[in-house]
């Protein structure tokens, strides 16, 4: 099955689509079949914003009429996150295979009635943290696996942007709605702390850890969504007894940053840029008995990776990378931070 393509069906026309609406189409195992949005007009301005040219796509101003389109296979949902977790379990009922954009939901409960409900229809349903498919992730996992940092007690997850008013929608409803940075850009905070505590350590065996505690301390706006929360995440105590804390920052108040960095007892290793551009070079440096190594590695492009590892596995019937639990791991530890907030 490796030569057909999987036809995709994006539902909404979010900004999200200028980089996964190109990696749809110009994936090897892909083909953008139709869009949809509420707002007339506006599923085709955004095929043709922002790949022009592209032919045999149906533009939809309506969602239902996509979910019912039999010639849609696999379907991107990137609406607004209060709204993943209806609208992924209709695609999912109408027996398509689902990407949702991050976080997979803002209830822990809805993650599993979808995980329930994609096992009953057999379908493929993924969480769309895209950075995961970078390469420059592996080769920091490689160079932890290697010994060379020793053993992972630390990691410190940095994420901002200065929030400017194209997208202020983001904050206008409460943490409760699914407004405000926690849910959207803390996901990737959360998911890249809970992914490197549990590299190099046998009791976790690469699974993602989960957090035991939570501090956190946040500013929010006259929404109730909060626009600065940073906290400490307390994953327990390593074999030896000592301490393993994960710390996170994400603000809309402050320039763009998207960085994690991982402590070891014998050093550290660090990413540069989480969000890295195709046109970007990817940088990892790490520190370790004295020398200090910066890596430039090949460019890539972590969307059209994404694409072609969950077309893969709707093709050849393979897992996700990414599974319900560790979607269910994320929203656990999301919810512990609001809880935190006292949201």
């Amino acid at each position: 099955m490796d030569n057909q393509k999987v036809k995709w069906g994006i539902l909404g026309a979010a900004r999200v689509n200028e980089r996964l609406l190109p990696a749809i189409v110009e994936a090897s195992n892909s083909q953008l079949v139709a869009i949809a949005s509420r707002r007339a007009g506006a599923a085709k301005a955004t095929l043709e914003k922002y790949k022009p040219g592209t032919d045999g796509v149906t533009c939809y101003d309506d969602l239902d009429s996509l979910i019912a389109d039999s010639n849609v296979e696999a379907i991107y949902c990137p609406m607004s996150n209060e709204e993943h977790a209806e609208w992924a379990f209709r695609a999912i009922q109408a027996g398509k295979h689902v990407l949702i954009e991050k976080p997979m939901t803002t209830q822990l409960a809805d993650i599993g009635a979808i995980e329930a409900a994609a096992r009953a229809m057999g379908v493929t349903v993924m969480e769309g943290f895209m950075y995961r498919f970078h390469p420059q992730h592996a080769k920091i996992k490689a160079l932890i696996d290697s010994g060379v940092i020793g053993d992972v007690l630390s990691c410190r997850a940095s994420f901002s942007f200065l929030m400017q008013p194209a997208r202020m929608y983001r904050i206008t409803r409460s943490m409760v709605d699914g407004g405000g940075a926690m849910w959207d850009i803390g996901p990737y905070a959360i998911h890249a702390l809970r992914w490197a505590m549990g590299l190099n350590n046998s009791a976790q065996n690469g699974v993602p850890a989960e957090p035991k505690k939570v501090v956190a301390y946040g500013k929010l706006n006259e929404h109730g969504a909060d626009v600065v929360t940073s906290g400490i995440l307390d994953f327990g105590a390593d074999a030896q007894g000592r301490a393993r804390y994960g710390h996170f920052d994400v603000s809309f108040e402050r320039g763009r940053k998207a960085e994690y960095e991982i402590i070891g007892d014998k050093g550290w290793v660090k990413c540069h840029n989480m969000w890295a551009y195709p046109t970007d070079d990817p940088i990892v440096s790490w520190e370790a008995g004295g020398k200090t190594e910066t890596l430039v590695l090949p460019k890539a492009n972590h969307f059209n990776l994404e694409i072609e590892h969950f077309s893969d596995c709707v093709l050849n019937k393979r897992a996700p990378l990414l599974t319900f639990d560790d979607a269910k791991g994320n929203c656990r530890a999301i919810e512990m931070v609001l809880a935190a907030l006292g949201a």
